[in-house]
């Protein structure tokens, strides 16, 4: 995706609905007023705004709880569906952030799915914050505090960790959730939404075959105290899960977690690329309609064998794939009519042979251009 420098470009404001013809044809003076008064896009030197609708309109008279964990990779119309349908098609929020003042006009293409395409929603309106300060900016709160419905957008989570974390945008998140609101995030947005996270702090971005050689290398760079969803108290997720053989990193995660936070009861929740799980205000999960992918539950009950320098041993990993049929329960971490489920051991940081989870677990090589 092209990015515009910040000094390259500013962005216009436009006033819908202004007539070129005649008197006649020219929209009523209170009219008129009305499109003038109509939010619209603007650039900040801390932020981008894009807007879809009308967020002056009344937010919505009711909400539920729910969550959404997007693989990445690829939309999934259900999943923001689900969204709209638990913010009780009212005011929606999405938010992104970059690491500079690059400016992309298709970042308010979410806002304009959600209504048009996934809603009925009253608005959407998209915040892409290029630095921390945007996070105490009251037009940027406002945003958040009369939001309905949440959705963190893809990109590099160490952007959100860094401009959110402490700030009123952090405070913002977590009482959003606290008040039975939606929320959901794709990649990198998906990557912060447990209660514990890897935050890619290193600027890189872990691969499993490293974190297996050494669960302590510098690149494993975890979060515990950020976002607090409920239903994900005792979470890490991850992303792009079986197409950048992220299993071997995760259960790395996961024994780190415990080893450093014994008390955390941890495990963890991998979602696949063009996929989505659908949680739901009682802790139930399900895969939503039209992923490509599953989600797949993984668990240690069996300490590892963890020394600074040397590669993971874990004698038990249970392993366990949601699919279309099956249903988790966040809580008792079971899933009911599971796709697959196995027990598996990692000896010096090698996997023992598993026909299913062999890709999966690591890979040699990262393709050129990932992000």
């Amino acid at each position: 995706m092209s990015k515009i420098s910040l000094g390259a470009i500013a962005l216009g404001f436009v006033l819908l609905g202004s007539g070129t013809g005649s008197f006649a044809d020219e929209p009523a003076p209170s009219a008129k007023r009305v499109e003038a008064d109509r939010p619209h896009a603007y650039r900040d030197p801390h932020f981008d705004y894009f807007v879809s609708g009308d967020p002056r309109l009344p937010r919505a008279t009711h909400t539920d709880s729910g969550v959404v964990l997007f693989g990445g990779g690829g939309r999934v119309d259900a999943g923001f569906e689900f969204i709209a349908r638990k913010a009780g098609g009212g005011h929606i929020a999405i938010l992104r952030a970059v690491s500079d003042g690059s400016y992309d006009a298709t970042d308010g293409d979410y806002g304009e799915s959600f209504v048009k395409d996934w809603g009925p929603v009253v608005s959407a309106e998209t915040i892409v914050f290029h630095d921390r300060e945007a996070s105490s900016d009251p037009r940027v709160l406002d945003v958040l505090h009369r939001a309905d419905g949440i959705f963190l957008a893809g990109g590099d989570q160490a952007n959100y960790i860094r401009y959110w974390k402490g700030t009123p945008v952090g405070d913002a998140l977590n009482a959003h959730v606290k008040a039975h609101r939606p929320i959901g995030g794709s990649s990198a947005g998906l990557a912060v939404l447990g209660r514990y996270a890897y935050t890619a702090l290193d600027g890189g971005s872990m691969e499993s075959r490293v974190a297996l050689a050494d669960p302590f290398d510098s690149g494993v760079t975890l979060e515990g105290d950020f976002l607090h969803v409920p239903g994900l108290e005792h979470v890490i997720t991850d992303t792009h899960f079986s197409a950048r053989s992220r299993l071997g990193r995760l259960i790395v995660f996961i024994a780190r977690i415990g080893h450093d936070d014994p008390a955390a009861a941890i495990y963890g929740i991998g979602v696949d690329e063009a996929s989505a799980l659908l949680i739901d205000g009682a802790a139930k999960g399900r895969l939503a309609s039209g992923s490509k992918g599953h989600a797949w539950v993984v668990e240690e009950p069996e300490p590892p064998q963890l020394v600074r320098g040397k590669p993971l041993t874990i004698a038990g990993v249970s392993i366990t794939r949601i699919d279309a049929g099956s249903t988790l329960d966040l809580a008792t971490r079971r899933v009911a009519n599971p796709g697959y489920a196995t027990r598996f051991r990692i000896n010096a940081g090698v996997g023992e042979p598993n026909a299913v989870l062999a890709a999966m677990l690591t890979r040699s090589v990262t393709p050129p251009g990932e992000d």
